[in-house]
């Protein structure tokens, strides 16, 4: 397995280490995921990201390129702006979802672990004839976040520039703690926080700096298990889970990420998706019996298996059972009564509102 800069730091903590895309990541700490979601939604959390992928694109046509082989409107982004995104094969469907910042001096383009080098490798074998310079910074970047209600007042503790006028999804260059940092205002927890970019050799540096700065305010170190499940109550989708290269973006939901008026690879197909609508749909849904929903689980109507389950637990901030999963259009109707295959039974749920968890943004 991969290690990531803090990898000795976990283990010192006690962190339990798991296979996680072939990274040997904490997925719990002594806390535990439950006291660490819990921490992250009243006070600040702070995860090691770092194996995540980073791509710098420069060159004349950097921008064109971008334009081309992604679904947002670059045009629409001023610098140290950051951005959503999808990367689509010709059909329409998901390569992988991705962030981009624009910077003054290069596009930085984050990605997913798993994806890393399908992902640089598509976009180079899509770079033919533009003038571009595509690197992957990945092995040279610590990618830290931190995030919760708290995250702004322990961050500024180590930062002499102003934090509070950052608005969501923009960034700044700054020094943290003394080191040199990339500071966005982003993240996958549906809570207000900061992902932050540094040199890997001061990882340690920054993240001891961190929980020490946090310490009084309940920081804690917050491993996998915590942040699926804080996405998971934002709804935001996991890759491989809720979006993989089988699913489109509108199927998904995700509609929202695509600028129809720009050419990108796939919208010839989705637009005809678009005109004919999505066959089926994402929907959250809550137990009505007792159970617990879980990943690949069936949905079904009666005996006719209409669908399946793409990620399922018992929610920690509702102290509900849930679930997210795709079925036909026609049974995406909030109140829409479905049942979930478990072990052999079906078990009462309904379709409700997304997300579950109301997303606090600055």
């Amino acid at each position: 397995m991969q290690k990531t800069p803090l990898y000795d730091t976990h283990v010192a903590l006690d962190g339990r280490i798991v296979d996680f895309a072939g990274w040997a990541l904490p997925v719990q700490y002594p806390s535990g995921p439950t006291v660490e979601h819990h921490a992250v939604r009243h006070d600040a959390g702070l995860f090691d990201i770092s194996h995540m992928g980073q791509f710098a694109l420069t060159g004349l046509d950097a921008d064109v390129f971008l334009q081309y082989i992604q679904v947002w409107d670059i045009a629409t982004m001023q610098e140290y702006e950051a951005h959503y995104s999808l990367l689509l094969y010709g059909d329409g469907t998901i390569v992988d979802d991705i962030f981009l910042y624009r910077l003054p001096d290069r596009w930085l383009i984050v990605v997913n672990a798993a994806n890393r080098e399908k992902d640089f490798a598509w976009l180079q074998a899509n770079a033919l004839g533009f003038d571009i310079d595509l690197v992957d910074v990945s092995g040279e970047t610590c990618m830290l976040a931190l995030q919760g209600p708290k995250a702004e007042t322990i961050l500024q503790r180590l930062s002499s520039v102003p934090l509070g006028p950052m608005a969501a999804r923009t960034a700044l260059e700054t020094t943290v703690a003394g080191v040199k940092t990339l500071i966005g205002r982003t993240g996958y927890t549906g809570e207000d926080g900061f992902e932050l970019y540094l040199p890997a050799a001061e990882a340690t540096t920054l993240w001891d700096a961190l929980l020490a700065a946090g310490k009084e305010d309940g920081l804690l170190p917050c491993g996998l298990a915590a942040r699926d499940s804080l996405r998971f109550e934002a709804c935001m989708p996991l890759y491989g889970h809720e979006i993989d290269a089988t699913t489109n973006p509108l199927e998904a939901r995700l509609g929202w990420t695509i600028s129809w008026d720009t050419e990108f690879v796939g919208r010839e197909s989705l637009l005809k998706t678009k005109l004919e609508k999505p066959s089926r749909l994402l929907i959250a849904f809550e137990m009505i019996d007792r159970a617990v929903p879980r990943e690949h689980y069936a949905i079904a109507d009666g005996d006719t298996i209409i669908g399946h389950v793409t990620t399922g637990m018992k929610s920690p901030t509702l102290d509900q059972f849930v679930g997210m999963g795709y079925v036909p259009s026609s049974y995406s109707k909030l109140g829409t009564e479905i049942a979930v295959v478990v072990r052999g039974q079906a078990k009462k749920a309904k379709i409700v509102k997304r997300p579950f968890y109301r997303p606090r943004y600055k």
